[in-house]
């Protein structure tokens, strides 16, 4: 059996052994204790998925077919069809009438698609619309179906002056039709004005009267006036990079039943044929909607707005329009600071809610009436994303847009409160990196967003393989973009490092497992009143110093609050799910920083308080407000509830954040993983029953950190739900689970020592002795070593260490052992090696055979300064014993094999394994099988677009190194 250990020398995780373990698609589950099988067999929900882009309907079904196929060969558990072709510059080669989105082509091929999908046990969801936003070609501009915006036009006039003519036409040009709402009047004042905005008085602003669109008005005899005209019109916007279809699409007003019933009446009609409805019933899947891009000149709108605003706000919109309306995305008019923001917050709430209802709501319950879930981006716009989580069933975000992982954890707190399981990403686009991608790139920039809880991972993306005018190697939906290189990536056969694929996919697919398992633990939640996301704004003291101590956090809006799961019982706030500890509140960071909070809220916080729940606030809380526009008495009514919530004792209030950990404390919260050292480790926990998951990445915290990640080396506490619960180590590249050699027991959990270089991932479970089949399910194991490290032989405990001598390790019950290692030969750098690499090329792949007295990467090997594709690199070595095999340097993916046998999945991120059940005395063969990305090829073969590529270190460039080991059982143990 293989055996799974911590390298104390190497500072990682190793794999030792040589038997694979039996397999299982069974979830765990807290009657059941997984067996081994089902970490490394993971089951086809949890497989990684792809953006499946399509050139509309310009696709054949055959081949259609095929790239199912592809896709399940690769490991990968489904796919989601998108009709984009940005690339494609010129639209005339597009056929939108027979193979547009929508037609009986495009249906045909969505057919092929879910037949074959169900054949290989794949799901497809399907993208709500092409491209995007949601649009249908069944509207027009006007329609009252079709995307709204209020536009308006102003004129200064002068004290006791009169205006007389046509209502002053929109200031930002739109479409001609439009209809006049209302006139205003408002007097300048110069008090209220910003940089940028011109301030008005509010008590000055007053309905003018209208005759058609014709305004007769004397201003008052003193101040400056401003006329101010709204219109309402629609905003002509269309899908990205269209046409798609004929008539031409447009976007659908997301804030009005009649937009999401275009939506809905769209598919009833034209694609849902009998077949699709069928093979959907059969296989699931999803509708999915890309983020909400809603792109207007004036203020986002929907014909319905001023009485949906005063039905739920209470007072009417028309007295705050002036500081509510936009052009081109900017405010122009200003009150008072706090009555502006007030008045913002108002109009932007009820957009959210509209959006929520209408929309994101109405969409999931037709989805369900189909058999599929509704997955989405719920940002884009300034509504409430953490409350769009709980609506949504699979709520996802994205790794380009998404500026540190809070804004994974907003919308984390909207799933786990609403008891969903899927946190979705759009994963790895990245601007001017077609075909240039390394999957060690992705995994770096994914790592830290699990620990943040995301556990499904949609890659971006895999194109469908030509369209017209596509040149070599076939279509790719982002490039060209703009004439040169795109968004990566057309991941897919295509690429030589897909040769390697089941690793990587194998990879996701084992840390979605764990991610999925039991409930979610955090040990705060963070109220944020104004719940957007994609914005980068952390929560004080947590994001900064928190995380970096172990302390884990989740956001959540009032929305939230109003959930069956959001109560309180043992002191825990949803303690089903995310079990929080304690609830964190600090100002609106989306507005000034304002204490503010609605009553409701207010109430919910003090019945929470008095049912024990730990909460802490920041700042001075005595003097709250109501987040919009207050009614009368509201603020004295917040007030007096917030008197009596800091009165509770389960209440700190504090006034600097780093007083934060202080308050905490004498709450008596502490975290779930604790270390001494401020440290880039990133966690995230899971309980199942008795067992506990913990996923463990020295992750990034933002794309780009400064000073960047370096390797992690230090101990951890965990905490355990079984008292008697004993650490795994759970390896996601091989699927190997064993039990963990060296830890000591620190009160209710485990201490270990975690060793990750820069985006290396592990997982430890927690539970009962046993738990996957392994063995040493009752020996003692060891608490502390001079050895490199301990590990759980067959029937004792081994040291092992890169010296001769004896090796000293404790035991749990306090006895010493003493381990005698004789000699162990030193290390060997490998220099020479004998080079085969296939060069793919648009006119079919070449061979280059070289040999190599040195390695170097093949942008320095004048024969392979352009090349792109596989390389076998083959060496003889004679060794005596076990050892390491230390890759170095190598781009991207490996293989290696030893004497013709394939050694487990390479950790890309970590390239060392262990050779030594795979060697034998005397000379042995060793090869190491490298993929490379496309780009260096790309940049001769179509140097139009991509000759801007620097030509880019591909290949094995190492050092490689073989680090010898010496092994000796510990005498006296069983």
């Amino acid at each position: 059996m293989e055996r799974i250990v911590y390298d104390l020398t190497r500072r990682t995780f190793l794999v030792l052994g040589t038997t694979a373990l039996a397999l299982s698609t069974q979830p765990a589950s807290a009657a059941t204790a997984p067996g081994a099988g089902w970490f490394a067999r993971p089951r086809a929900a949890v497989r990684p998925r792809v953006r499946w882009w399509w050139p509309d309907a310009h696709v054949d079904p055959a081949e259609i077919r095929r790239e199912v196929d592809q896709l399940a060969d690769a490991g990968f558990g489904g796919a989601e069809i998108a009709a984009v072709h940005h690339s494609i510059s010129d639209k005339s080669v597009l056929d939108p009438v027979g193979h547009g989105w929508g037609t009986p082509a495009w249906n045909a091929a969505v057919e092929a698609a879910l037949d074959q999908a169900a054949r290989r046990g794949l799901t497809i969801d399907l993208t709500i619309g092409p491209s995007w936003p949601a649009a249908v070609p069944t509207i027009t501009p006007e329609s009252p179906a079709a995307v709204k915006e209020l536009a308006h036009g102003s004129v200064t006039v002068a004290a006791g002056a009169t205006y007389t003519g046509e209502a002053p036409p929109p200031a930002v040009e739109g479409r001609p039709a439009r209809t006049l709402l209302l006139v205003q009047a408002a007097r300048i004042d110069t008090a209220n004005s910003t940089r940028d905005e011109t301030g008005l008085d509010p008590a000055s602003v007053r309905e003018v009267p209208v005759t058609g669109t014709t305004v007769s008005w004397t201003a008052p005899a003193e101040g400056e006036w401003v006329l101010i005209a709204y219109w309402e019109r629609g905003s002509g916007q269309r899908p990205e990079s269209g046409p798609h279809t004929a008539p031409e699409a447009y976007v659908v007003d997301h804030f009005s039943r009649a937009g999401t019933q275009a939506v809905i009446d769209f598919w009833e009609s034209r694609l849902l044929t009998p077949a699709v409805r069928g093979l959907l019933k059969r296989s699931g899947g999803a509708l999915f909607e890309d983020s909400i891009e809603i792109e207007a000149g004036g203020l986002p709108w929907t014909p319905g707005m001023l009485a949906e605003f005063g039905r739920r706000r209470g007072h009417p919109l028309t007295p705050l329009l002036p500081v509510i309306v936009l052009a081109d995305e900017d405010p122009v008019f200003a009150y008072d600071a706090a009555l502006t923001r007030h008045a913002r917050k108002d109009y932007w709430d009820t957009v959210s809610e509209l959006f929520n209802e209408h929309h994101f709501t109405m969409l999931r319950d037709w989805a369900h009436s189909l058999g599929l879930e509704l997955r989405a981006q719920p940002y884009g716009l300034r509504t409430d994303a953490i409350a769009s989580a709980a609506v949504l069933d699979v709520p996802e975000g994205e790794s380009l847009g998404f500026k540190n992982l809070d804004d994974y954890r907003c919308l984390a707190g909207g799933r786990d409160l609403a008891g969903h399981e899927v946190l979705s990403c759009e994963a790895g686009a990245y601007a001017g990196g077609a075909y240039t991608t390394t999957w060690t790139k992705l995994l770096s920039t994914m790592g830290g967003a699990y620990a943040a809880g995301l556990n499904q991972t949609v890659l971006h993306g895999f194109s469908y393989a030509t369209a017209p005018g596509a040149g070599w190697p076939g279509f790719a939906a982002f490039t060209p973009y703009g004439g040169t290189a795109g968004y990566s990536e057309s991941w897919g056969p295509r690429q030589p490092t897909w040769h390697h694929i089941t690793d990587v996919s194998g990879y996701f697919a084992r840390i979605h497992q764990i991610m999925r398992e039991g409930a979610p633990r955090a040990d705060v939640a963070v109220l944020r009143q104004t719940g957007y996301t994609k914005t980068g704004l952390g929560a004080s003291w947590f994001t900064a110093s928190g995380v970096p101590t172990g302390w884990t956090h989740q956001f959540v809006s009032p929305p939230l609050l109003d959930l069956p799961a959001a109560r309180v019982s043992s002191g825990r706030l949803a303690p089903s799910g995310p079990a929080y500890k304690a609830l964190f509140v600090e100002g609106d960071k989306f507005y000034a920083g304002e204490r503010t909070m609605t009553v409701p809220t207010a109430e919910r916080l003090l019945e929470y308080a008095r049912d024990g729940l730990p909460i802490v606030l920041l700042g001075a809380w005595e003097a709250a407000s109501v987040p919009g526009v207050p009614g009368d008495g509201e603020n004295e009514r917040l007030r007096a509830v917030v008197a009596g919530l800091l009165a509770e004792p389960t209440v700190r209030v504090v006034a600097d954040q780093t007083d934060v950990p202080a308050a905490l404390a004498a709450l008596g919260v502490r975290p779930d993983v604790r270390y001494a050292t401020a440290s880039t480790l990133l966690t995230a926990r899971r309980v199942a029953g008795e067992v506990d998951y913990y996923y463990l990445c020295n992750g990034k915290h933002v794309e780009n950190p400064k000073p960047p990640v370096t390797a992690v080396d230090h101990e951890v506490t965990l905490a355990r739900t079984a008292r008697d619960g004993v650490p795994y180590l759970l390896d996601p590249w091989t699927g190997r689970a064993e039990r963990i050699a060296l830890y000591a027991e620190d009160g209710d959990g485990i201490r270990l020592r975690v060793a990750l270089r820069p985006g290396q991932a592990r997982v430890v479970a927690i539970g009962r002795p046993g738990l996957f089949g392994t063995g040493a399910a009752h020996a003692p194991h060891a608490t502390a070593t001079d050895a490199d490290l301990v590990r759980f032989g067959k029937g004792s405990l081994v040291a092992r260490a890169s010296r001769a001598g004896a090796y000293t390790t404790t035991l749990s019950g306090g006895r010493t052992a003493t381990a005698v290692i004789g000699a162990v030969p030193e290390p060997v750098n490998l220099s020479s090696w004998r080079l085969k690499v296939t060069d793919v090329r648009p006119d079919g792949p070449l061979t280059h055979p070289l040999s190599l007295d040195r390695l170097a990467p093949w942008s320095d090997i004048p024969d392979l300064a352009d090349v792109s594709g596989i390389g076998v690199y083959s060496t003889e070595v004679s060794l005596e014993g076990g050892a390491y095999l230390d890759l170095g340097a190598v781009t991207d993916t490996c293989r290696v094999r030893v004497n013709g046998r394939p050694l487990p999945p390479v950790d890309l991120l970590d390239p060392v394994v262990d050779v030594g059940p795979y060697v034998r005395r005397g000379t042995n063969t060793i090869e190491v099988e490298v993929a490379t990305p496309l780009g260096n090829r790309l940049r001769v073969a179509d140097p139009a677009v991509y000759g801007g590529l620097p030509r880019r270190p591909y290949g094995l460039m190492g050092p490689v190194r073989l680090l010898p080991y010496g092994e000796a059982r510990l005498p006296g143990t069983p």
